[in-house]
């Protein structure tokens, strides 16, 4: 399938929206990505961790205001829909947003520039598409079941919907500049720039007399998210366009949708595991517990943010490694699991040291939450101890057996909230996602050193293993 990229792209995003929007961080990007390959890697895991410990920062004061503003009621509720959007619209890109970190460097090194400009067009109007059906189908399934949903849910969830397709494209959009290497683009519209605006457009709002509650919020994150994803959307076409000639194209949609399924559910697992246990208690108990789990869960982002830092800076360079260089891999393989752990070990004792003082701030009411980030910080240092494995697997050609891990390590957290949380409440929720991200990164190590002969472990020997 050919036809010219130059007029796809003009249909795709008009030319005089195109123009001056991405000077700074253009600028940046090229002083920050220009040296040796490792080099490369690492500074771009350097940005990821800068750009987290920022986001967490913004975060934590965001989520802080939320809170006071809305209460915990109102406050639990914006929480869980958010959530449950931000999960689906990463969903709804089908793995794509993953998969062209794998296709565009070996599009790039193998000279096939037909197929690169193919993949960068046909992938962002494919998860247009899919999710603006799946946000479709969405608001008719909350509507269809609104008699089973508590009331106070139900005009949220619809409202929520608007979201998905915008959601779902800054993902894609995040995966195409992570290929490129441009961690400005890929990480600073969602990590940054969306939280300043859900809230700057929540506190303009509530100056112009809206109600103080979960609707207004949703509708101050629906303008944050458009806003922030047109303009991401608008900075990685024009560098896209700079770097890539103009040409004719090759669709390999089938491929690429053969190798983006399984990438699809890895994802899926991994962030319906990441998030399981606040959907878990927004299921069996009411907004107030939902608000004060969260508070407590975004406070241990201090330590989350480390692993997912590094994540967003390897996964790259593993896959340019995977083609005939299986002594590099190893070599950076063992190292990132250094890069991820001491850090995220560190900053689990300053979460612990910090973190009732941190909840208060929330409110009252929330410092009951302190407790849990005692259990649950052992399961994200376990975690971090393995380092990125999932991203070295699926990489590597090996996204089917990481699957079939997290299935299992979601069906193991599921089992656990099922039986934990109508017996211990919170506390119930904290264990199950404590003894599930410690299932997790025992199976994502064993698997590593079985299918790549890598020791992925921070305190075992290279050759420890064998």
């Amino acid at each position: 399938m050919r036809f010219s990229a130059a007029t796809t792209a003009g249909r795709f995003l008009p030319q005089r929206l195109a123009l001056r929007v991405e000077p700074l961080l253009g600028r940046l990007d090229a002083v920050l990505f220009t040296a040796d390959e490792r080099g490369e890697a690492g500074r771009m895991s350097v940005i990821a961790f800068s750009i987290r410990i920022v986001s967490a920062v913004i975060a934590f004061i965001s989520q802080v205001l939320m809170a006071r503003w809305m209460g915990s009621f109102e406050y639990g509720i914006f929480v869980l829909v958010w959530v449950t959007m931000v999960i689906v619209g990463n969903l709804a890109c089908l793995g794509f947003h993953t998969s062209v970190i794998r296709f565009i460097p070996e599009y790039r090194e193998r000279g096939l520039m037909d197929e690169l400009r193919g993949i960068v067009v046909a992938s962002r109007l494919f998860v247009l598409i899919a999710s603006t059906v799946i946000a479709g189908l969405g608001a008719l399934g909350v509507w269809l079941a609104a008699p089973w949903i508590e009331n106070y849910y139900v005009i949220p969830f619809i409202l929520g919907v608007i979201c998905l397709p915008m959601i779902a494209l800054s993902d894609l959009l995040q995966g195409l500049a992570r290929a490129n290497s441009w961690a400005l683009f890929a990480l600073s519209p969602t990590y940054l720039i969306r939280p300043v605006l859900i809230l700057l457009f929540m506190a303009l709002m509530l100056w112009a007399g809206y109600a103080a509650d979960a609707r207004t919020a949703i509708f101050a994150s629906i303008a944050a998210t458009y806003a922030t994803t047109l303009t991401q959307l608008i900075g990685v076409t024009q560098r896209m366009e700079r770097q890539i000639p103009a040409g004719p194209m090759k669709v390999h949609f089938a491929q690429w949708f053969v190798v983006s399924l399984p990438i699809f559910l890895v994802e899926s697992f991994f962030f319906l595991l990441t998030n399981a246990d606040v959907l878990m208690v927004g299921a069996y108990m009411d907004p107030n517990d939902v608000a004060v789990y969260f508070a407590t869960v975004k406070t241990l982002a201090l330590v989350h943010f480390v692993y997912f830092a590094v994540k967003a800076g390897v996964a790259q360079r593993y896959a340019q490694f995977t083609h005939g260089e299986p002594q590099k891999l190893a070599a950076f393989a063992r190292e990132t699991v250094s890069w991820t752990f001491w850090p995220s070990l560190l900053m689990a004792f300053l979460v612990l040291a910090l973190g009732e003082p941190m909840l208060v701030l929330f409110g009252p009411e929330f410092t009951s939450g302190y407790p849990l980030l005692f259990l649950l910080v052992f399961g994200v240092v376990a975690r971090a101890a393995v380092g990125p494995c999932e991203s070295l697997l699926t990489m590597s050609g090996n996204q089917n057996v990481c699957a079939a891990v997290y299935a299992m390590t979601l069906a193991f957290n599921i089992g656990l909230n099922v039986v934990l949380i109508p017996l211990f409440g919170l506390w119930g929720a904290a264990m199950a996602t404590a003894f599930a991200m410690i299932f997790e990164a025992g199976a994502l190590s064993f698997t590593v050193w079985r299918k790549l002969g890598i020791v992925m472990a921070i305190f075992v020997p290279a050759k420890g293993a064998a």
